[in-house]
């Protein structure tokens, strides 16, 4: 990793948060990795799709909990544009409860897992409904724990393919931060139209540009982290929706909901939630590279700040024209929007550790209590039927 990305990691240590700094700082580094690990894995993973994106009648479920289904959300749309077979998120979550809505026994499914841990007893329980409820039934699992569950069930059978984040990636702390953008990258490498060559390429180049918001921005973050706002709301609009969703849950897990966070979409904002606003709320627009989704964020942005209402408002995204210089804002090549979210993230993800701490709490364990849980606990899988 390079010396000028690592954190403060003695000061973190007693402040309870060495894990979550570190695995923060490690992104790039392991995104470089990321990259050489799916090199050497693409003709298992061409074997194994063969032509699955290109028939109409096939379904792809991209499915996970928590900020694993964020995931999902992120790549979706971006994935079902690009091919003939149907491409949707579904949260394991509501999989489980609802199956009947979503599974069909005679259409052809692939089942898109993300899990960290890959143990959580909803990703589990989803792959054995899908092997239960569809006569053509394929499985894909990317995790970053070899000895979790999915990987173990995975191993040795034709209907399933293991893809293994780099190993650091299997965060020790309790919020997921580089098993996140790893298994987002991973799963954009894996289904993209684009050629390899230029999808490796992305990868590598977003590694640089990584290394840049990690420093550029890492004294401003924690600046920001030392106002106490009461209220955090996270916009973004297409795949953004997904990562301003992510961006809230890192600051209430954080925070152990002492703070809260909110999403929304630019146009979704003004139809009630606008009514959250006031001098203690901070407002985080994630910029879309869409030149058209930016006019409507834009629109959002001057008026907020004439409203005046909100505490702070400010934007995180692409460097252009209409940007601010207080803003956090790169300039970055031309890629679509779930490529670049997480260089986007690197910021929500240091706000939250930040804010953290300044509240006396521990990032590493934001729960000691035990009331929520690194791999959730407490859940029973009812059969369905």
């Amino acid at each position: 990793m390079d010396a000028s990305l690592l954190p403060d990691l003695p000061a973190w240590q007693r402040l309870g948060g060495q894990h979550t700094a570190e695995e923060i700082a490690q992104q790039p580094a392991l995104w470089d990795e990321l990259a050489d690990s799916l090199e050497l894995a693409r003709e298992r993973i061409e074997r194994f799709l063969g032509d699955w994106l290109r028939q109409p009648g096939h379904r792809v479920i991209f499915t996970g909990a928590g900020s694993s289904g964020f995931i999902a959300e992120m790549v979706a749309d971006q994935i079902n544009a690009q091919w003939p077979a149907e491409v949707r998120a579904i949260h394991t979550t509501s999989l489980l409860t609802h199956p009947a809505l979503y599974l069909q026994r005679e259409r052809p499914t692939l089942l898109v897992s993300f899990g960290r841990s890959g143990s959580s007893p909803e990703s589990v329980a989803a792959v054995e409904l899908v092997r239960e409820n569809v006569a053509q039934a394929r499985f894909l699992d990317i995790t970053c724990n070899p000895e979790g569950e999915l990987a173990r069930r995975g191993q040795g059978r034709a209907d399933t393919l293991t893809l293994l984040m780099p190993a650091a990636s299997c965060d020790r702390a309790f919020a997921m931060t580089s098993s996140l953008t790893c298994m987002l990258l991973a799963a954009l490498i894996a289904f993209d139209a684009a050629p390899w060559p230029q999808r490796l390429d992305r990868l590598r180049t977003l590694v640089t540009h990584g290394q840049r918001a990690l420093t550029q921005w890492d004294d401003a973050v924690a600046t920001l982290a030392r106002t106490a706002y009461a209220r955090v709301i996270y916009l973004g609009s297409g795949p953004l929706e997904a990562l301003a969703r992510e961006s809230a849950l890192k600051l209430l897990e954080l925070s152990a909901g002492r703070v809260l966070a909110l999403a929304n979409t630019p146009l979704g904002f003004r139809h009630g939630p606008k009514s959250t606003l006031d001098a203690y709320t901070l407002v985080v627009m994630l910029r879309s590279a869409e030149p058209l989704a930016r006019r409507y964020e834009q629109d959002l942005l001057d008026e907020l700040r004439r409203d005046g209402v909100a505490g702070r408002v400010l934007s995180v995204g692409p460097q252009a024209g209409d940007s601010e210089p207080t803003d956090f804002t790169l300039a970055v090549p031309a890629l679509p929007d779930p490529w670049l979210a997480p260089l986007w993230l690197t910021v929500a993800q240091r706000y939250a550790l930040h804010r953290s701490a300044a509240l006396g709490l521990t990032p590493d364990n934001p729960f000691p209590d035990g009331t929520v849980n690194r791999v959730v606990q407490g859940v029973t899988i009812h059969r369905h039927g």
